[in-house]
This record gives C-alpha cells, sequence and structure tokens, in this order.
C-alpha cells in the first residue's frame, strides 16, 4: 500500500459533541492524500463509536483503541503507526478550514522547509478572530525562527501543535516523542525538541485552524500565580538549552529570561469579529 502524504493525528477523549465537525472537516479537505490516525483514549461517551463510523466509511481513517492514558501517549501511539511524509496535528474539538492541509503542504513542498507553521482562528461561541504572530509569508532558518519565537514565547502561535506541518523523518530519526509526565505545556516541549533538528521555517499568513475556546480549557481555567511560576520553571530549562543549543543564548539572555513574564496568549476576539461561517459538509 502505498504511503500517503500527510499523517493527520487526532486524540479523542470525551469529544462526542464537536467530533463530528472535527472528522467532517478532515474528510471535506480539498486536498485528499491523508491518513486521519483516531486515537480513542478511552472514551466513555461514545467517541469510539463515532470514530468507527468515520473509520467504516472511509478507508482514510484509522480507529486506534486505547485505555486511558492521556493525550500524549495518544500522539506517541499514533507516531508509532504514522506512514506519512508530514505530520499534521488537529484536536478533536476543533476543525479545519477546507485548504488548511492543501496550504501547509504546498508551503512545505515548494521551500522545502522541516517546520511549516500558518496563522489560525480563535473561536468564541458564533465569532472568530483570526490570530498569528509572523504576519508575512517568510522562509527562515532556525537561527531566525528562534529569534522570532523569543519576541513572544508563550504565544499560542509556537507552542501549540495544530497550526503546523511536520517531517516524520525528523521525529523519527530523532526518536522525539511527547512526553507522559507532565500535563500542561507538553506541545511546546515537542516544539522545542524539534525546532532544534530544524534547517527552515517556513512561515504562512493563512488561517489552518479553527482553535475553539472553551471555559472548561486548561488554560481558561483559574490558574494561581505559583502554579504559573512552576509551570514555566518546569519548561525553562528546555527553553533555555535551545538557544545555548544555538549559540544565542549569551547575546540574548535578557530577552530569554522574559518568558518568565509572558503568559499564554491566543489573543482576545474582537467585537466586530464576523460570525462564523460552518465547515463544509462531508
Amino acid at each position: 500500500m502505498t504511503a500517503p502524504l500527510v499523517t493527520l493525528i487526532i486524540p479523542v477523549y470525551n469529544a462526542a459533541e464537536y467530533l463530528r465537525q472535527c472528522l467532517d472537516s478532515v474528510g471535506a479537505q480539498t486536498y485528499q492524500d491523508f491518513e486521519a490516525l483516531l486515537v480513542n483514549d478511552g472514551s466513555t461517551d461514545g467517541s469510539a463509536d463515532i470514530c468507527r463510523t468515520y473509520a467504516s466509511a472511509d478507508s482514510r481513517f484509522v480507529l486506534i483503541d486505547k485505555p486511558n492514558t492521556g493525550v500524549s501517549d495518544s500522539r506517541n501511539c499514533a507516531l508509532e503507526q504514522a506512514r506519512g511524509k508530514y505530520l499534521q496535528f488537529l484536536d478533536s474539538d476543533d476543525w479545519l478550514p477546507p485548504e488548511a492541509t492543501s496550504i501547509l503542504v504546498h508551503a512545505a513542498e515548494s521551500t522545502g522547509a522541516d517546520l511549516t507553521l500558518a496563522h489560525f482562528y480563535r473561536v468564541v461561541g458564533d465569532r472568530a478572530a483570526q490570530r498569528g504572530h509572523i504576519k508575512k509569508e517568510r522562509v527562515l532558518t532556525r537561527q531566525e525562527f528562534a529569534s522570532e519565537m523569543m519576541k513572544a514565547p508563550a504565544n499560542y502561535y509556537y507552542g501549540v501543535l495544530w497550526n503546523k506541518l511536520y517531517r516524520r523523518s525528523i521525529v523519527e530519526g530523532n526518536h522525539l516523542r511527547f512526553p507522559t509526565d507532565v500535563s500542561w505545556c507538553e506541545d511546546f516541549l515537542f516544539n522545542l525538541d524539534y525546532i532544534e533538528h530544524v534547517r527552515l521555517v517556513a512561515a504562512v499568513p493563512k488561517p489552518v485552524y479553527y482553535y475553539r475556546k472553551r471555559e472548561d480549557s486548561l488554560v481558561t481555567s483559574n490558574v494561581s500565580l505559583r502554579r504559573t511560576v512552576a509551570m514555566k520553571r518546569a519548561t525553562f530549562t528546555d527553553y533555555k538549552d535551545l538557544y545555548q543549543k544555538l549559540d544565542l543564548y549569551e547575546e540574548r539572555k535578557a530577552k530569554i529570561y522574559s518568558y518568565f513574564l509572558s503568559a499564554a496568549t491566543d489573543g482576545a476576539v474582537s467585537p466586530l469579529s464576523p460570525k462564523l461561517k460552518k465547515p463544509p459538509e462531508s
């Protein structure tokens, strides 16, 4: 069987309320050469049955059923089975614009970039606002990208997985996996490890993701200042280590330490943000 160009990895845990919208948006992608690995992490709300229905109807959807061990372990399980040249990540309560995978693949293939990242929509209720940090289409070296990230390290644009496209050869060649012993910032830790091994980064100022801001999410809940500092300290070692390896630490030390003053940001939604369009039917 010929391997697809892209593997989409979708961890699923009790997401029945949103899951069909998520999977419909995957099936509606204009770029069709993909496999979608649906990792059911011991759901108890019927999510597994929904995944099974999609997998039965479309061979590109593959269900991986496992006990509840957390999102990082779910992603790691998918990495063991992934076959694509590229990896794209999606959360089961979010969804994709129809051109999302096409935009990311075109940028990666046309530039030779090892990491591609793009803008996204932040969704609250029926309103959305486009978010991103690098505003122009650019191809950056690893050092140039690290310098941009230094300006806003806690911005979702840099920290999350779902607005990016990764080369699986880099992930597998360097045995990169998600840490299963942390419950916060595991995306950012993975990204820090990955960036260490890239040559070029392609930035695309087009939105490729609808991120649903939920009131019960970890970043929305009230987190004490003490806990925030503790979590930042836990990730700062890896953050600092990246800049030391890139020979940027001594020159930019003060800026690097400003990471502690930054807060997790995905931007506010303007009162004038337009109504959302429904994702296309699959």
